[in-house]
C-alpha cells in the first residue's frame, strides 16, 4: 500500500497527539504533510514538535488543495460543519474525532452524500467507549440503549448546558446527575465530553432514541462511560473506566489511542481484526 499522506485540521491537544504518532512512525505507511488552525500559532508550535517539517497553513482554501489523501478533524463540532463538505467535495477521505456533529440527520446525510458522489471515505473512531462491533452486529434487535457518562465538574466546565441550567458546575459539590435525555441533545450540551454518545448513535438506534445520563462527581478521578442495551438479543452492558488525557481532562485517553488506531486501521494492508 502506498503511504497515505495525511493533513490535521486542528492542532490542539489531541490534533498533536494524533500527528506526532503519525510523525514518529506509529502509524504505518502514512506520512504527516498539512497542518492548519485558524489559531496559527498553535500548527507552528506543533510543526516545531515533527521531524517531517508539514507545511502550515493559515488559509483553509490552501491547506485544503495541498497534497493530502486523508485530512484528520481534531478541532470541534463546528469545524466538522464549516469545513467537512469542502474536504469531500475536494475528494479527500475523512476522518473525523468531532463526532457529535454527525448527530445532526441533515449534515451527516449531505456529508454522506457528498462522500459518494466523490467516492471518498469517512472515518469515524470509536474512541472513549467500547464494544462498538457488538452493539452495530445487534443494533436491528436493539430495543433500548443508554449512554451513562460520569465525569469530575472540572472536566465538564464550559459546556453550553451551563449557560442555561439553573446548575452551576463549580458549585456541584456531591455526585448529581446534571442531564437526562436523548443523545442529540446530549451532544449540544456538552460538545467537548460526550463525542462517544454520538459513535453509540450512529453504530445503533439513531441520536434520537439513544438516551444519556450524564453524572457530574467531584469525587472522581477518571471518565466513566456504561452503555446498557437491551432487546430480543438479550442485554449488554460494556464499562470503561478511562484515565484523562494529558493536558486535556476533558477527553479520555483512550479517545487519542483509538483515534491512532484508526489510522492505523486505515493506512494498513494487513490483518484486520473486527468489522
Amino acid at each position: 500500500m502506498s503511504s497515505k499522506r495525511v493533513g490535521l485540521l486542528g492542532c490542539g491537544t489531541i490534533g498533536s497527539q494524533l500527528a506526532l504518532a503519525v510523525d514518529s512512525g506509529k502509524v504505518a505507511n502514512a506520512s504527516l504533510n498539512s497542518l492548519f488552525d485558524l489559531v496559527e500559532p498553535s500548527a507552528q508550535s506543533l510543526k516545531s514538535k515533527t521531524m517531517s517539517n508539514p507545511m502550515v497553513y493559515a488559509d483553509f482554501g490552501r491547506f485544503i488543495d495541498s497534497e493530502m489523501d486523508l485530512v484528520v478533524e481534531a478541532a470541534s463540532q463546528d469545524a466538522v460543519r464549516t469545513y467537512g463538505r469542502d474536504i469531500l467535495e475536494a475528494g479527500k477521505d475523512l476522518m473525523i474525532m468531532s463526532a457529535g456533529a454527525l448527530a445532526e440527520e441533515t449534515l451527516l446525510s449531505s456529508l454522506l452524500e457528498l462522500a459518494s458522489k466523490k467516492r471518498c471515505r469517512i472515518y469515524v473512531p470509536t474512541g472513549a467507549i467500547a464494544g462498538i462491533d457488538a452493539i452495530r452486529s445487534v443494533r436491528h434487535l436493539i430495543e433500548s440503549i443508554t449512554l451513562t457518562t460520569t465525569k469530575n465538574p472540572k472536566a465538564l466546565a464550559g459546556a453550553p448546558f451551563f449557560n442555561t441550567s439553573e446548575i452551576k458546575c463549580e458549585s456541584i459539590a456531591s455526585r448529581s446527575v446534571i442531564y437526562e435525555g436523548p443523545a442529540a441533545e446530549a451532544v449540544r450540551a456538552f460538545p467537548a465530553n460526550v463525542n462517544v454518545a454520538a459513535v453509540l448513535s450512529l453504530a445503533g438506534i439513531g441520536p434520537e432514541k439513544t438516551r444519556v445520563k450524564i453524572v457530574a462527581d467531584p469525587s472522581v478521578t477518571t471518565n466513566q462511560h456504561e452503555i446498557l442495551a437491551t432487546g430480543s438479543f438479550g442485554d449488554m452492558r460494556i464499562s470503561v473506566n478511562n484515565v484523562p488525557s494529558p493536558g486535556n481532562p476533558k477527553t479520555s485517553y483512550l479517545a487519542i489511542l483509538s483515534a491512532i488506531e484508526c489510522l492505523r486501521s486505515i493506512c494498513s494492508d494487513g490483518l484486520r481484526i473486527g468489522s
